[in-house]
């Protein structure tokens, strides 16, 4: 019986060590992988990356300097056009709105002086005229009244002048303090919010931003960067789609409306920003997010179609190809009878990144390609099976 076991377990590893040792494992399997050439459809795309951002953001700002006092939205509020987001405090602007009251008052009092010095001015002036006639006064006193005369109006000119002037300064006054409520321009929602209240704000030198509104974002667009050796085949109203790192398995659609001619110059880099429209009906992208851009430039149906794998392989040195035809350019290897393969030169045109349009190349759908080397068989005398030991 120990006699029977002993020589079932010689047979038994004589038969392993002829599988691994004499086939290499591989037992009808074959050392190389392949995709077939096809026949379909393919788009030749052009990749970019960018941000998506609302169509319309408008940025709201304050008009003149204050402390913040009141705040009524927040970040995500909705809001509409003419409804009041946030109050800064008046009472200085108030103090200034009094004080240009009291100069408009000044200034209509002065108006009114000037026109009774130049009444009582031209009576003088008159009557000297008429009584240098009869030589009650001399010729130096009539000189004296037209000059006080000629004055008096010189003198109402002034305080028309400064009437104007102080009417200018009581309205520059109403409108700073009507500035001090802060409207909405549009009907939006409130993507960004920059102060807080009890925070003061400076507009003497630019108009600080006190908050983001972005107009509608049911309507977004990717402002995209394409490389100028690309920029060439984008057109308006060509088909786009994107994916975003929130949604990873997701594509959405979009369409481009725009390129745009002015270059970016990035460290020696040149691209130019083509528009993207995108439909953002259900909400789901946001302002700023990173989008990876495909942009269909050109689409092409019912054409040949090889695998870009099989364009990259190139045999490892001790495989040679049975046929060569042609040498350079772009070729490809066709799997044979008993593992064998051979070459054939081809010329490629579309490529979608996964396939290449079949130009030229002796090659029919269905023709096994070989795009990678599993691994290599084994001679007879060497290798060994995984697992065992020999002593």
């Amino acid at each position: 019986m120990k006699r029977g076991i002993a020589a079932l377990a010689v047979v038994l590893l004589a038969a392993v060590a002829y599988y691994y040792l004499g086939t290499g494992g591989n037992a009808g399997t074959s050392p190389y992988r392949t995709a077939k050439v096809e026949r379909g459809g393919i788009a030749e795309t052009v990749l970019a990356t960018g941000n998506i951002n609302a169509v319309t953001t408008v940025q709201v700002g304050s008009q003149v300097s204050g402390t913040v006092q009141r705040i009524f939205v927040d970040y995500n509020s909705p809001v509409k056009k003419g409804q009041v987001i946030a109050q800064i405090d008046p009472r200085l602007l108030e103090a200034s709105l009094l004080q240009a009251k009291g100069n408009l008052g000044n200034a209509h009092a002065a108006l009114e002086r000037a026109n009774v010095l130049v009444v009582d001015a031209e009576r003088t002036f008159r009557r000297n005229r008429e009584l240098i006639r009869d030589g009650f006064v001399a010729q130096a006193d009539v000189d004296s009244a037209q000059t006080a005369y000629e004055t008096a109006l010189a003198q109402k000119k002034s305080a028309e002048a400064q009437l104007t002037q102080a009417q200018g300064q009581l309205s520059a006054a109403e409108t700073n303090l009507q500035y001090t409520v802060i409207y909405s321009p549009v009907d939006g929602i409130v993507i960004s919010r920059s102060v807080d209240a009890g925070q003061t704000v400076a507009a003497s030198f630019q108009t600080p931003t006190l908050f983001t509104i972005a107009q509608d974002l049911t309507k977004m667009q990717i402002d995209t960067s394409v490389d100028e050796a690309d920029i060439g085949k984008v057109k308006a109203d060509q088909q786009a789609t994107f994916t975003v790192d929130a949604y990873p398995e997701q594509n959405f659609a979009g369409k481009v409306v725009q390129v745009r001619s002015s270059p970016v110059v990035t460290q020696n880099v040149v691209t130019y920003n083509v528009v993207v429209q995108v439909d953002n009906k259900d909400l789901l992208l946001k302002p700023g997010m990173t989008a990876n851009v495909s942009i269909h430039v050109r689409d092409l149906q019912d054409v040949l179609k090889v695998p870009n794998a099989a364009l990259r392989y190139r045999p490892s040195e001790e495989k040679k190809p049975e046929e060569k035809k042609g040498a350079g350019g772009q070729r490809v290897y066709l799997l044979g009878k008993d593992d064998k393969h051979k070459e054939v030169s081809v010329k490629g045109g579309v490529s979608d990144g996964k396939h290449t349009q079949l130009v030229q190349g002796d090659l029919k759908e269905g023709d096994p390609l070989v795009i990678e080397e599993v691994r290599k068989k084994q001679g007879a005398s060497g290798g060994r099976a995984p697992g065992m030991r020999f002593f």
